[in-house]
């Protein structure tokens, strides 16, 4: 958003409370470009994935930032699974994806050949990318247009001026108060607790934060395979699923657990869970070692057993307050849509 802002000629102020950029859910992302099956027709998320991730593939070779097009399989590991299959096939053709394959076991065992699949689904839009690349190319393109990021800089509150625009105050090494005519709330896990801090937010316009837990377990040996590989997804999740990352490490994740505080420990016990999993898929995981490999935060606004709800990007509409935007549950795939949410923002605050 600050990138397309900058870019159409705004005066843009990043505000940034740790001690460099991109340390928030960015930092442990599994740092898949996804190309947009599972969400519902017409919904944000549909929307600005496909769109984004277009767009995404074009900024990375630009700018010349990793990634791999390697393409994933989403694969039924018995025959009770394939009308599952089938729907979400139908899901992604009715959201525009591109490059969507119907494959036989016998064609999936093809590309990859340690699969278990009586039917899999080819993704061949989907990838991986350097999202620490990538967010620094962004940096460079607000820098360059004349953007400034300030660091070690919280939020420490914001209020509405009669005369329209914010007066805002941030804290930090070097204190601050200005004047800015736009206001954007996209702070992930703290994206809640910088809305209580703009005065006059109508609290029952903020949405309850749930910590959705994910960890990862590295699988040793050689990557069993060159595509990604997902199950079918289990309620408001994708399911533990198999990737890799530039280099070819192999691994395995996330799940889910909605927990009370942020942690990002790595229970090892969890190992069998995961091998348990991915046995439904991947019988060779038996003979592989799982290691603890990170865990991640979602800034989920659903419980357990909730609908996933669609990304909040909210204005006047919803809290009253013109020239602010306040996004909240921007969860997978918010990285794949940025792009396309830096453009929705900005039309909005600066319409070209």
């Amino acid at each position: 958003m600050a990138r397309d802002l900058a870019e159409r000629g705004r005066d843009v102020l990043l505000l940034e409370e740790e001690r460099t950029h991109g340390q928030g859910v960015s930092s442990r992302n599994s740092e898949v470009i996804h190309a947009g099956i599972y969400y519902p027709e017409g919904s944000l998320r549909a929307r600005l994935c496909v769109e984004g991730r277009r767009r995404l593939y074009e900024f990375l070779e630009t700018s010349g930032v990793a990634h791999s097009k390697c393409g994933k399989l989403i694969v039924a590991s018995d025959e009770s699974e394939v009308p599952r299959l089938r729907a979400l096939e139908a899901q992604g053709h009715r959201n525009g994806v591109e490059g969507l394959r119907w494959l036989s076991g016998a064609e999936a065992r093809v590309l990859e050949p340690e699969v278990r699949a009586v039917a899999a689904l080819l993704s061949a839009e989907t990838g991986v990318f350097d999202s620490h690349g990538y967010m620094l190319a962004l940096l460079g393109r607000i820098e360059a247009a004349g953007g400034a990021l300030a660091l070690r800089a919280p939020l420490v509150s914001a209020r509405q001026l009669d005369s329209g625009g914010f007066e805002v105050a941030a804290g930090g090494d070097d204190p601050a108060v200005f004047r800015v005519s736009g206001l954007v709330i996209a702070a992930g896990l703290g994206a809640q607790d910088a809305a209580r801090r703009i005065e006059g937010y109508p609290p029952e316009a903020i949405p309850k934060l749930r910590f959705g837990k994910g960890v990862y377990f590295r699988v040793s040996g050689q990557t069993p395979f060159e595509r990604l590989v997902y199950p079918l997804p289990p309620p408001g999740a994708l399911g533990i699923h198999y990737t890799r990352d530039l280099a070819g490490q192999g691994r395995f994740g996330p799940d889910l657990e909605f927990v009370c505080d942020k942690t990002y420990d790595v229970d090892p016990a969890k190992a069998e869970t995961f091998r348990e999993a991915v046995r439904s898929y991947w019988p060779g995981v038996s003979n592989r070692d799982l290691q603890p490999d990170y865990g991640a935060l979602r800034p989920k606004i659903h419980g357990p057993g909730e609908p996933q709800p669609d990304f909040r990007i909210d204005g006047p509409e919803v809290h009253g307050m013109e020239g602010l935007i306040s996004l909240f549950g921007i969860e997978s795939p918010g990285l794949t849509s940025s792009l396309a949410i830096g453009q929705f923002v900005a039309d909005r605050l600066a319409p070209s």
